[in-house]
């Protein structure tokens, strides 16, 4: 069962779900834009067997704060603070588009923070056509503004992003979704093949592999993550 937690980190307040044998190692899991922890529910009860699972809300996102400033960057600096609010000295880390970006961020400008990386559908970080998105409907579970301020970001990323992919020291897995996704794909391996110690493996259920594909994700992930203890990420919750 998760607990639903929070934490205060450099002012902002964090909330996250924790889920897995206390004395395990950790995991920590970063969601996409404009989703929240609860992403990650159809594999978190799988990778908790073997792992004290942290699925984090980021800023401007589900139950954490929304507190106007947003950057890529103040993201990756939540979740070092995290981290360090937690003490969890180094981790496992795993994150899906929006997250996955964040979470890169986090292992260039301290990689002795990330023992295993996996980057789910993130492409490498290069300028592509701007574009203005359109708010939805009704009420949202994040903060419209942070949206307008990431974008940009999104759209053209600072040169330094992809000049320091190479300061990665974690293993590092990139999961593509294949065909079906709206990311471009030849992005996803040129990100794989930047870092030193990446690869890429593909399962062609587009931008949403762990929810599209769960079992298989879960199972991928499982034997990259923890190879010296065999697959066996067990019944899905």
């Amino acid at each position: 069962m998760n607990d639903h937690r929070t934490v205060d980190v450099g002012g902002i307040r964090l909330a996250y779900q924790v889920s897995g044998p206390p004395d395990a190692p950790p995991l920590v899991l970063l969601h996409a834009l404009g989703m929240d922890s609860s992403d990650w529910d159809a594999v978190a009860p799988a990778l908790a067997r073997r792992r004290r699972v942290h699925a984090l809300d980021l800023r401007g996102h589900g139950r954490s704060e929304w507190p106007g400033a947003y950057s890529l960057s103040l993201m990756r600096d939540d979740v070092l603070g995290f981290l360090d609010a937690l003490a969890l000295d180094r981790v496992d880390l795993v994150g899906h588009s929006l997250g996955g970006i964040v979470a890169y961020l986090l292992a260039e400008e301290h990689p002795r923070r990330v023992h295993r990386l996996v980057l789910e559908d993130v492409p490498a970080p290069r300028s592509r056509e701007r574009s203005v998105p359109a708010r939805p409907e009704g009420e949202l579970a994040f903060d419209w503004d942070m949206v307008l301020a990431v974008k940009p970001e999104l759209d053209t990323p600072e040169a330094k992003w992809l000049e320091r992919l190479d300061r990665i020291t974690a293993e590092t897995l990139v999961v593509a979704g294949g065909p079906d996704s709206h990311i471009p794909q030849e992005g996803v391996t040129e990100l794989a093949r930047r870092v030193p110690h990446g690869r890429v493996v593909t399962i062609p259920a587009g931008h949403l592999v762990h929810r599209a594909e769960p079992e298989e994700f879960t199972r991928t992930v499982v034997e990259f993550l923890w190879p010296e203890e065999g697959v066996d990420p067990g019944p899905r919750a």
